[in-house]
């Protein structure tokens, strides 16, 4: 069942806007009007205390109005439109506003509906898709396994079933990895981590040395989903020949932002701007699948974070900001 934004009277927009400048320019007109009214009876500057003290109190209760029926409501969309990007459970929205300001949160509230339901989709075809391809793959895997078990198989024949288990075990990964795509997209690793522990969780090769730079500074994502971005670019670098790495934390400007680069052979500038693209690898012959950084890249729009390849003298570095 859909939220809905509970339907209450308040006046249009319009109204509102127009009332508002009507009384910035009668309000004055009057003001002057009444203080020269008085001022023969009560003396001008006692008229004009009194007209003062009235003008005052016409500001507050307009400055409440404005803020009752526009900006408290917008306050109050844009904190549900927060905690559904964060994937929370919320109540109804608290305040309704003018009838366009609600009209505006129940569109905010469907479109946020139908983007749930096509994730949720999207999600449940891709489980059921990766189940069904993987029975198969299966038997394909072993039915490959008797065959290589003939003690009379020839040489030919060997290298054709060879071909078939790497082909199968390619299909295999590449169901997994945009399985971990489609899991990626879910705001499920909301907390906080530091780089130093989340290292720590992580099989790294011996020949690689970690540097760490502010590693004990909290970013924004629960430990598992901090792992899991730290690994799959661990996993890039390795794969690229890199035999250190470098990482930094800090906060700037009110964001938390996280450098990861690497000696490797790094991106050329021809591939930048596809790196992040699912299924896109200069490895393919290796094994690669090109969804490493599609992973990382949806797990960190996901939590509200955002990552790019930055310019570098040597091996590949990225800058991954909350």
């Amino acid at each position: 069942m859909r939220d809905r934004v509970a339907r209450k009277w308040r006046p249009p927009l319009a109204l509102v806007l127009g009332g508002s400048l009507m009384a910035v320019f009668v309000l004055p007109l009057l003001g002057l009007a009444v203080a020269e009214g008085l001022a023969p009876a009560m003396g001008r500057f006692p008229a004009s205390m009194l007209v003062g003290a009235g003008a005052g109190l016409a500001t507050v209760v307009l400055g409440y109005l404005l803020w009752r029926l526009i900006l408290s409501p917008v306050r109050a969309l844009t904190r549900r439109a927060e905690a559904i990007r964060r994937g929370d459970d919320t109540p109804p929205l608290p305040r309704y506003g003018t009838p366009e300001v609600g009209e505006l949160g129940q569109v905010v509230l469907d479109m946020a509906a139908s983007l749930k339901a096509r994730e949720m989709a999207v999600r449940g075809y891709a489980d059921h898709v990766t189940h069904e391809l993987k029975t198969p793959l299966s038997a394909i895997r072993g039915a490959a396994e008797l065959l290589e078990a003939d003690p009379y198989l020839s040489d030919e024949a060997k290298g054709l079933v060879a071909t078939i288990r790497d082909a199968e075990g390619r299909a295999e990964d590449l169901l997994t990895a945009a399985q971990e795509v489609v899991r990626a997209r879910v705001p499920e690793h909301r907390g906080e981590a530091n780089v130093a522990e989340a290292i720590e969780r992580l099989d790294l090769p011996a020949d690689v040395e970690v540097e760490l730079f502010g590693g004990r500074v909290p970013v924004p994502i629960a430990d598992d989903g901090l792992a899991l971005m730290l690994g799959h670019l661990m996993n890039n670098a390795v794969a690229a020949g890199a035999t250190r790495v470098s990482i930094s934390t800090a906060d700037e400007n009110d964001r938390h932002v996280l450098r990861f680069a690497d000696n490797g052979t790094g991106i050329s500038d021809g591939n930048a701007e596809r790196v992040f693209d699912p299924f896109f690898t200069t490895r393919r012959a290796e094994g690669g699948t090109g969804m490493g950084l599609a992973i990382v890249r949806t797990l960190l729009h996901a939590h509200g974070a955002d990552i790019a390849l930055e310019q570098s003298g040597a091996g590949a570095s990225f800058r991954i900001v909350w």
